[in-house]
Order: structure tokens, then C-alpha cells, then sequence
């Protein structure tokens, strides 16, 4: 078992290395991001499972703190409201939760990041087609060579892996590194 645990931990450990080569699409997030900010606008983030935790932990960050002390930052993780979720679900469909969401919270300029390890989300993909027509710039965190989400997307940062949880673990790599740049950019 320890030698498969150890293979376990230095295949995640490649694909991590390999998202170096992501480095200028994170950048291009966070000037994104920043803009965003600077100029009064919202951070809304979502994505299923796994990733709507992760969607929920980059609110927390921006809303809280990642490592500085600093004023909150304005962000809403559209996973979060079980309330909303399932009566969205009820009485609409599963595939309406984040657009109907999308329509009412979403504001010219604002930033959608969009979390998907399939990249092919029913629910995320129509979220992103509302946010498109109220005007948001669209991130897209993705895996599994982006699927169509890649499609409705101003910008795609795609780990290039088809195991979710390889995906996850980069996605978390990516996200803490924006945070932690966002957070430099505006203190500065």
C-alpha cells in the first residue's frame, strides 16, 4: 500500500507541475478579477459537487481574507442558498439553478467563474448563457479538454486531465494563486 500511495501522491504532484504552463491564463484571470474589482463590480461564482465547494471556497477568500488584512471583497457563490438550490430545482429543473440565479444577481462587468471538471454541466453551460447576456466577463476553471463550457467562455484556464480528482487539486492550486495575486494587486 505505501508504494501505491506514494505513486498516488507523484501523479498528482506531475499534473500539478504541468499547470505551470497555465501560468498566463492565470494572469489574464486576474487582471480580469482585479478590473472587476477596482471598478465596483461583483465576483459570482459556481459549479457542481466538488466544485461547488471550491466555488464557495473562493468566495470565502475574497469575502474574507486569503493572507492580508483588507477590506472584503465583493463575491456570492450561487451554491450556497440549499433554499434557493432546491426550490429552483422544484419548481423549474436542476438545469435552471444557476441561471435564474444568473438573472437576478448578475450585473454588466461583473465575473462569472464558472467550476466544471467535465466541462460539460447543463446547469453551468445556461448560467454562462445568462450571465453572456447581462454583460459578466466569463472565467471557466476546466478540465477534460474543456467540454462546451470552453464555448461560453471569455476565458478558459483548462487542466489538462480527465481524473477529477487530479483536476480538483489543480483547480485548487490555480484558485489560491489568483487569490493570493488579487489580494496583492489591491493592497498595493
Amino acid at each position: 500500500m505505501k508504494k501505491e500511495i506514494e505513486e498516488s501522491i507523484l501523479r498528482s504532484s506531475s499534473i500539478i507541475k504541468d499547470s505551470v504552463s497555465l501560468s498566463l491564463d492565470i494572469e489574464k484571470a486576474i487582471a480580469i478579477i482585479v478590473n472587476c474589482l477596482k471598478n465596483g463590480n461583483k465576483i459570482i461564482l459556481f459549479g457542481n459537487g466538488g466544485s461547488a465547494a471550491d466555488a464557495q471556497h473562493i468566495a470565502s477568500e475574497f469575502i474574507g481574507r486569503f493572507q492580508k488584512e483588507r477590506k472584503s471583497y465583493p463575491a456570492i457563490s450561487l451554491t450556497s442558498d440549499s433554499s434557493i438550490l432546491t426550490s429552483l430545482s422544484n419548481d423549474y429543473s436542476f438545469d435552471s439553478i444557476f441561471s435564474r440565479q444568473c438573472e437576478s444577481l448578475v450585473n454588466l462587468d461583473d465575473v462569472v467563474i464558472a467550476i466544471s471538471t467535465s466541462g460539460n454541466s447543463k446547469n453551468i453551460v445556461k448560467g454562462l448563457e445568462t450571465a453572456k447576456e447581462r454583460g459578466a466577463k466569463i472565467i471557466s476553471l476546466l478540465g477534460n479538454s474543456g467540454g462546451i463550457i470552453k464555448n461560453y467562455s471569455d476565458l478558459t484556464i483548462i487542466v489538462d486531465s480527465d481524473v477529477t480528482a487530479h483536476i480538483q487539486e489543480v483547480h485548487r492550486v490555480i484558485y489560491h494563486t489568483i487569490c493570493n495575486f488579487v489580494e496583492k494587486s489591491l493592497s498595493e
